[in-house]
């Protein structure tokens, strides 16, 4: 007589599996979820059910975008752009290609005062940052620290991996084409006292965290920076070893310099502007950089109109939202009201349905 299958478990002791010599089965276990016998939720599209939808979130989007736009216009900006293709621009002279360095001031006024933190960015276009060939020559093994890449470029920095046959550090195009002009901001204090102010710029605290921290390291060891790249070569067109990029400060020096940092972050449109220093807000009782005469003084290094590129600077006070962007206002807004005037014009095209409904019972 032949055992069913839970009896002939209990005589092999308690072993789970089929029987011995029992052929395998593709039928699934008998489960709610193998067998597809969950309980579905079908919603039925209705007027009711679907314009309150509708202006449900038009009251969340419109409220949230006139704050937002709001918040965008009260941030105050100015940009100043020094390229000096202009003959009457005072940074002309620097055009030459007998110059390799020259300085240009340019005089400038702030109708208002800005408050709180202020940024100050440098503004670059028509500068494609973001070609493959250009955002792949780099080499992070390098940039984070390992003594064995700073020694072997890869060969996606060709062509500026070596120069007098020493390897280049940092190599690739992205560290080769890295921004150099100077700028120092200057208010005039007024007619009886001619003597400018100096506007104090910090320079550090603009990197991300993660990138100062993280991505970008300085060869480990216990020698000077100037060791560690000694068997190395600054790239074709700086004026300077990595390792002077700020004497002045070991934690803001070499790979880990905050200026180079943000360069090498590289940007997704032509037009980008990179933040260049902080003018912290340090008086309760006074504005950041109050109204009047300021001059930009630029020690203009950095060529742009081989490529038909612009250069400016850029002060701007900041908020929640971070800078100046009136789009992400809009964007609620009219998403906001599109959804509104679908709202209104399903409500119109319901009643108008029931309305015929009904005229055609009395009808009849």
């Amino acid at each position: 007589m032949a055992m069913n299958y839970s009896a002939k478990n209990e005589v092999d002791g308690g072993r789970t599996g089929p029987p011995r010599g029992a052929t395998k089965t593709r039928r699934p276990d008998n489960t709610t979820f193998k067998l597809q016998r969950l309980p579905d939720w079908q919603p039925i599209l209705t007027a009711c059910t679907v314009l309150p939808t509708f202006f449900i979130i038009s009251l969340i989007f419109i409220p949230i975008g006139i704050g937002i736009f709001i918040t965008a216009k009260n941030i105050r900006e100015i940009e100043i752009d020094y390229t000096g293709t202009e003959p009457s621009s005072p940074c002309n002279k620097c055009l030459s290609s007998d110059v390799t360095s020259c300085a240009c001031i340019i005089n400038f006024t702030l109708e208002q005062s800005f408050e709180g933190n202020v940024l100050m960015y440098y503004g670059l276009s028509n500068f494609y940052q973001n070609h493959r060939r250009y955002v792949k020559s780099r080499d992070d093994s390098q940039l984070n620290g390992d003594p064995s890449a700073l020694l072997n470029p890869s060969k996606e920095c060709e062509p500026y991996r070596r120069n007098e046959d020493k390897p280049i550090a940092p190599y690739g195009a992205i560290a080769n084409s890295m921004f150099n002009d100077t700028l120092e901001l200057f208010l005039v204090a007024n007619e009886t006292d001619p003597k400018p102010i100096p506007i104090p710029l910090k320079k550090k605290g603009i990197a991300w965290w993660p990138d100062k921290n993280v991505k970008f390291r300085n060869p480990p060891g216990r020698d000077t920076l100037q060791e560690k790249f000694k068997d190395t070569t600054k790239p074709v067109n700086w004026h300077k070893p990595v390792y002077e990029l700020d004497p002045d400060d070991e934690s803001n020096n070499g790979f880990i310099n905050e200026d180079f940092i943000l360069w090498m972050r590289t940007a997704a449109f032509p037009t980008f502007r990179k933040l260049y220093r902080l003018i912290e807000w340090r008086d309760d009782l006074h504005p950041t950089l109050p109204a009047g005469q300021y001059y930009l003084n630029i020690t203009y290094n950095y060529p742009v109109h081989s490529f038909d590129g612009r250069k400016r600077m850029i002060l701007s006070t900041s908020s929640w939202m971070g800078r100046k962007n009136p789009f992400l206002g809009i964007a609620y807004i009219t998403v906001g009201s599109i959804y509104f005037l679908l709202g209104v014009v399903l409500l119109a095209i319901d009643n108008n349905s029931r309305n015929s409904s009904n005229m055609a019972y009395i009808t009849i």
